[in-house]
């Protein structure tokens, strides 16, 4: 079966960032996250199937630029994107990215897209699906400490796979929390603004950690969170750069993406080599207990893995297939002998003397 949305000689689909807004909003945003949840779930269930490696990272003081590659056998993936927190200073993201689906069979790409939000959906899909095995049951209240680009989405993940109702938010920049009260107080969600951390943690189900700075941080401290509480740690995702009180990980289990890439990159970097974590998808094989207790301390560290933008990706070119509406990119040559790629040049050359002419 041919993987392609168009024939492979007519152009690579292109999805650009309009084109992605009014494909999100015609199939609704809570939809897209209840859909994405389901298709991680199954494509973490067939973990075996995919060859996986750490992401390839290039570090600077100001950020990092990472490519996040995963294949299945069938299809490939790959990921560019970067993290640089200073960027909302210049009036830039702190993240960009877009992503590449090919056909492993031809090696031709099936389709470029967009990631940035992309990378937000499938992240806070990511969280929600987690929280499923690891929150407590009948979870309402989700506190959200850093409420930068992905605050909404994770408030409208958990909100459309748990059913949480009530949304506290704290950043250190209170015109932050200000813009996710707005964006969310017309989401069918009680949300309120916190003035400290602890004020924000205080009785809560759920606590998602999700700040940009790019240092070993104490987000949470030991002191403040009790057993019974779920923990989805996801800002920490490069060395240098951790949220969590390390005594929090000794007293919690501890669930992982990609364990050789979470050493590197999670909270877990403050962890010795020996200390124990459990990779998700054994989880969802039953092959591991996710929460086995209600006074259970349970913490999601979540780096970010290819296989999740594979599955993004994968689920955007569903998508095309049905609705067919897709721009072509002119990115692959496209001449009728295809050992003759000088041909090409000739042709360009022809069209510019018939301009002339």
């Amino acid at each position: 079966m041919s993987h392609f949305i168009a024939q492979p000689k007519q152009g690579v689909p292109f999805v650009s960032v309009q084109a992605m807004v009014k494909l999100i909003n015609s199939l609704g945003v809570e939809n897209v996250l209840l859909d994405l949840t389901h298709k991680l779930e199954t494509d973490f269930a067939r973990w075996t199937e995919f060859d996986k490696s750490p992401r390839y990272a290039a570090h600077s003081p100001e950020g990092v630029i990472e490519l996040m590659p995963v294949s299945d056998g069938q299809m490939f993936s790959c990921k560019y994107v970067n993290g640089h927190p200073k960027n909302t200073f210049r009036e830039l993201q702190t993240v960009a990215a877009f992503g590449i689906l090919a056909d492993v069979d031809s090696g031709y790409p099936v389709m470029i897209s967009e990631m940035c939000l992309l990378t937000a959906l499938r992240t806070a899909a990511t969280s929600a699906m987690v929280a499923k095995y690891l929150a407590p049951k009948n979870s309402t209240t989700l506190t959200l400490i850093g409420n930068g680009a992905q605050s909404e989405f994770q408030a409208l993940a958990f909100k459309a796979v748990l059913g949480i109702t009530h949304i506290r938010l704290y950043d250190i920049d209170k015109s932050a929390s200000k813009k996710a009260f707005a964006n969310l107080s017309a989401c069918g969600l009680n949300v309120i603004i916190c003035n400290s951390v602890q004020e924000a943690v205080k009785g809560v189900d759920i606590i998602t950690t999700c700040t940009a700075d790019k240092t070993n941080a104490t987000i949470l401290t030991n002191d403040m969170i009790p057993q019974g509480v779920h923990i989805n740690a996801i800002g920490g995702d490069c060395p240098g750069k951790t949220e969590l009180d390390a005594r929090l990980l000794e007293r919690a289990n501890v669930f992982v993406e990609y364990e050789p890439q979470t050493r590197i990159e999670g909270e877990i970097q403050q962890m010795s080599e020996s200390f124990f974590v459990t990779e998700f998808h054994k989880v969802v094989n039953k092959q591991s207990l996710g929460r086995t207790s209600q006074d259970e301390l349970t913490i999601f560290d979540g780096v970010g893995f290819a296989s999740e933008d594979f599955t993004a990706l994968v689920f955007i070119r569903d998508q095309l297939i049905k609705s067919g509406e897709f721009t072509l990119l002119d990115l692959i040559t496209q001449q009728a002998d295809p050992r003759n790629l000088f041909s090409v040049l000739n042709t360009e050359q022809t069209s510019a003397q018939e301009h002339v002419a």
